[in-house]
């Protein structure tokens, strides 16, 4: 088992809370973690047709059989049981501590702040981060990295990555997917995540790619909603603050797993991505998600944006650091070039120019070369340095 980064958070949550939430996809490695974590916990999957039947008609006969202890996976396939949940927790002289895990984040989100509103931590369990695969694979290269993605089963059990992902995607259309859509046409569906792969690291734009799907935009809207309920997508939003000069607000599209967004486009050897048009894009969506699930593992919120204004100036990645706003750009280039750093200059201007409360602060490009130096007080970092260092 690979050591996922989240585990002492994990550990102390539940020393001060009797419910602890772990979110994520399918296959993340939430059911494994937890039961590494806590050995002694009762185990019971609301997946199992048996055990959901039994929660669903008797849900107070479903908890009073459970151990003292006990991890219930796949919570939101009960969403009521939260109801009764609460009544346990809430009694003077309970002793039980429940781990509710579960892979539809709006369904399990809407349940908990009903019910469990002050009587829970949440955390979400995104695939390996390239920090964590590293620990058994430190001759990863990148090309092999962005193909083959987090997922652990992967790397456990030396899965051909191109029949995984194959078979996760069925899977996820099948069971999650008919699950939180009124879908009626799933090979429509599937046409629509493709083309949105193809469009990764790009503004979300509904209308175009509703009449590319065949579809209408507010259909777009709720299956782009789907992908991001099922941990499949994220949105990245645009810094709102206007320094002075017209900005582009809307999102941008990203997918928390490179491996298969890969699949999705039809990569699945090294070769085929070496000068494949959208190597750039899966690129910046690698850095991106990184930057995400690094946040996430930390137990804390993301608060990354991009930012771009009318005129064609754009940071590919805004951190708020509360204090500051630091750009970074990303870069498929193994050679540093100069210009890589002229919207970081033109970013830094801008914000002292509008008297902004906060203060550039340089900035950082992160790029496929191997060197890390300083260039006009810009770090110039190594992708493999930016996620290896604090």
């Amino acid at each position: 088992m690979y050591q996922r980064e989240l585990s002492s958070i994990l550990l102390d949550s539940l020393q001060s809370y009797d419910i602890l939430t772990l979110l994520g996809p399918r296959q993340s490695g939430k059911t494994t973690l937890v039961q590494v974590l806590f050995p002694h916990f009762e185990y019971r999957s609301l997946e199992n047709p048996d055990e959901r039947e039994r929660a669903q008609e008797d849900p107070k006969g479903f908890l009073r059989g459970l151990s003292k202890n006990v991890i219930l996976d796949e919570f939101q396939r009960v969403p009521k049981l939260s109801s009764y949940i609460q009544g346990i927790v809430d009694h003077p002289n309970n002793d039980k501590k429940f781990i509710l895990t579960g892979s539809n984040g709006l369904m399990l989100v809407d349940s908990i702040t009903q019910t469990l509103a002050g009587r829970t931590q949440l955390f979400e369990l995104l695939p390996l981060s390239f920090r964590e695969i590293y620990q058994k694979n430190k001759e990863i290269d990148l090309d092999e990295l962005l193909i083959q993605g987090g997922y652990p089963k992967i790397y456990d059990k030396k899965l051909n990555s191109r029949s995984w992902h194959q078979s996760y995607f069925q899977l996820y259309v099948e069971k999650d997917i008919r699950l939180i859509t009124q879908l009626k046409n799933i090979d429509l569906f599937e046409n629509f995540v493709r083309l949105a792969a193809g469009r990764a690291g790009q503004l979300i734009n509904y209308s175009s790619l509703g009449n590319e799907v065949g579809v209408s935009a507010p259909t777009i809207q709720q299956w782009i909603s789907a992908l991001k309920t099922t941990y499949i997508c994220f949105s990245l939003p645009a810094h709102f603050k206007n320094f002075n000069k017209r900005i582009v607000k809307s999102s941008k599209l990203y997918f928390y797993d490179t491996g298969l967004l890969c699949y999705l486009l039809g990569i699945y050897e090294k070769k085929q991505l070496e000068n494949h048009p959208l190597r750039g894009n899966i690129f910046e969506n690698f850095v991106v998600s990184e930057f995400v699930k690094n946040k996430m593992n930390q137990g804390l919120p993301s608060q990354y944006y991009f930012w771009r204004d009318q005129k064609g100036h754009e940071i590919d990645l805004l951190d708020d650091r509360s204090s500051v706003l630091f750009p970074i750009e990303i870069k498929k280039s193994e050679t540093f070039n100069s210009s890589f750093i002229k919207n970081i200059n033109y970013f830094n201007k801008l914000i002292k120019e509008a008297s902004f409360p906060h203060e550039g602060r340089f900035g950082k490009v992160i790029y496929c070369g191997d060197q890390d130096f300083i260039f006009k007080d810009v770090v110039i970092e190594n992708w493999r340095t930016s996620f290896l260092t604090d």
